[in-house]
Formats: C-alpha cells, structure tokens, sequence
C-alpha cells in the first residue's frame, strides 16, 4: 500500500495560510470571507490526511490509524466543550450525543459503507482479519447502549439524562473499555488488527523491503497534524455560526449542526480509510472506521462528562426511538455483514442505503 512519503509544499503552506487568515478574521467579517476559510478548512483537512499518512507509514498498523483516531477525537472533544462552555442556557444541552450519535453513524454506515463499495468495484471481494473486526464491534456495541441508549430507561433522572454520579460511573466503565480494546489493539492482539496480505509480507520477511520515511520528514509531519487538525477545530467553531445560520434557514432541526460538526472532524480519516480501500486495504479502512468510532464515543463523552460535572453543565444522551432504531439496524448490518471476513459490494450498497436514510430524516424529521 505505502510508497515513499516525501513532504509536499502545499501541505505545509495551506495550514500556516489557515492560521494566519483565522487570526486576521478579527478584522474582517463577510460571507466571501467565511467561504475563502471554508475552502482552506478543507484543504488543511488533506494536509492532515496527507501527514497522518506519512506518520502511519513509519510506525506501522495499527499504530498509525490509532494515532489519527485519537488526534481527532481530542480535536472533536476541544470542539464540543468549547461551543458548550461558549453557549448560554440549555442550547448545547444535546450538542454531544447529537455528535457523538452523528459520528458514530457516520463511520458504521457511511465511511464503512463507502469503503465497501471502492474496494469491491476495484477488487470484488476484500479480506480482513475477523478477530480483530469482532473484538471491535462488541465493544462499541456496549458502550454506545451504555452512553445512547440506557439514560433513557434509568429512573434516577428523566429526559434521557443520568445524574452526576451516574454520569462520572458509566463514564469511567466506558473509558475502560476503550482503554482495554486500545491495549488488544496495540499489544496483547496486534495480529488482529494487520490485514492478511500485510501478514504474508510479514512471514516472508518482505516488509522491510518498502523504504521508510526519514525521523527527520515524521517530526515535521506530526507537528504539521497537529497545527493542521487545531486549525480545523478553531474554523469550525469560528463558522459554527453560519452553519447554525443556514441549518435554521433550510428547515432543518438544531441536531444537524451536530452531523455538520462530526462531518468536518471525521473528514481526514474518511479520505485516508477511502484511501486504503482504494489500495486493497479494507483492513486498514476498518481500523480507523471502528477505531474512530470507538474513540468518538468511548473517549469524547467520558472527558466531556467530567468537565460537564465540573461546570455544572447538564448534558442530555439518551437519543429518541427513532434514532435507536436506525442504531441498532447498522449495527445489526454491520455484524451480519462482516462476519465472514471477506466484503462484497451488496454489503456496502446496503449500508450507504442506511447513511442516506439518516441524513434524510436527520433534515426532514
């Protein structure tokens, strides 16, 4: 799949561009102005991909693809808790089960979904390692029934919200688990998570043969990540008014801004896991779908909760019927489909199917 990563001039140039025009929109406030830090969002979002791609390279899966989940999910966690604390009253009361449900549906149907499809156009059928998919998945399914669903059948508090003590509890269990499938991920079960063809290059001894880049060209590139992923945080929270704005405009309910925000913070891993599938790496693509989506909701919400307790900010999770329903098919398809560690393209055209499914009664409820 890698080639020799060698850093590219634009990659460097787009994220200094992005933080020098962020800091002059103090003195400049206009619509062509919001689409020019619109389009640079989106370019420092490729820089981040590109640079998460060089790191990856050097380190080796699944290190790389845990890496870039967690890099954007403390992005997405500054993002959530800085609109929050920015906010008055009870608007941001659901602004991070609407994210973090976003984002989460956004990876099980969408990213997985899509990748599915790129791969099977290209090569038919995909192999992946089934262990390391199983281990994933029942672990996101227990905390998303943790965080989403069981608030909304507690007694102590009602409208799908627990108590401080419940919160921080059910927290701290959740936090464990994503800390015990990161421990199997990276160290007691890494062969898990390596992709059957990257094995054979392994027990041949040919891995070695793919030329690495420098310690020099990583260092950049991590710093380059990270002014790339705090860039794309501080433009989304800048033009989370205007997103506000037009969501209000079109008709649509205040939880789409959540989708919005969880679209721009998953975007970089969405290209590179498209990325991978493109090259026969769905083992890679599913690294950091579920990767992500384990760390969206297993990190995201237990480091949100505990600075809601502190603030005293309440914090609705519980989701609507609904939503539960649209939950519980993806992952239902999901479970069903990957179960036997190859992929088609019916499995990916089902899912893309639930993904546009959500969005649609996400905007016309």
């Amino acid at each position: 799949m890698y080639k020799n990563k060698y850093l590219r001039t634009w990659t460097i140039i787009v994220p200094l561009l992005s933080w020098l025009l962020y800091f002059a929109s103090a003195f400049f406030s206009s619509g062509y102005y919001s689409i020019l830090l619109t389009f640079l969002l989106l370019g420092s979002v490729l820089a981040a991909v590109y640079h998460s791609e060089v790191i990856a390279h050097r380190i080796g899966e699944p290190f790389g693809t845990l890496l870039l989940a967690f890099a954007i999910t403390v992005i997405e966690v500054g993002l959530i808790i800085s609109i929050m604390l920015g906010a008055k009253g009870l608007e941001t009361i659901t602004l991070a089960r609407d994210t973090v449900f976003a984002a989460v549906m956004i990876i099980l149907t969408g990213i997985i979904g899509i990748c599915i499809v790129i791969g099977s156009l290209r090569y038919r059928e995909q192999s992946f390692t089934l262990k390391g998919v199983s281990t994933a998945l029942i672990t996101l399914t227990a905390v998303v029934v943790f965080l989403l669903i069981l608030p909304n059948y507690t007694v102590s508090h009602s409208g799908g919200e627990y108590t401080s003590f419940q919160l921080l509890f059910i927290a701290l269990i959740c936090l464990s688990l994503y800390i015990g499938f990161t421990m199997v991920q990276t160290i007691r079960h890494r062969s898990f998570f390596i992709s059957p063809q990257n094995k054979l290059l392994e027990d041949h001894g040919k891995k070695n043969n793919y030329k690495k880049s420098s310690y020099k060209t990583i260092c950049i590139s991590s710093f380059f990540l990270m002014l790339c992923l705090g860039i794309v945080v501080l433009m989304a929270k800048l033009l989370s008014k205007d997103v506000e704005f037009l969501v209000i405009a079109v008709g649509a309910p205040r939880s789409a801004v959540g989708i919005i925000i969880a679209g721009i913070v998953l975007l970089p891993e969405a290209l590179s896991a498209f990325r991978a599938a493109k090259n026969d790496q769905i083992q890679t693509s599913l690294n950091l779908a579920f990767g992500s989506a384990l760390a969206s909701i297993g990190l995201s919400i237990p480091a949100i909760a505990i600075i809601s307790v502190i603030t005293g900010i309440r914090m609705t999770l519980g989701i609507d019927i609904k939503s539960t329903v649209l939950l519980g098919l993806s992952l239902f398809i999901i479970t069903v489909s990957l179960a036997t560690g190859k992929t088609n393209i019916m499995q990916g055209i089902v899912l893309v199917g639930i993904f546009l499914i959500y969005l649609f009664i996400a905007v016309v409820p």
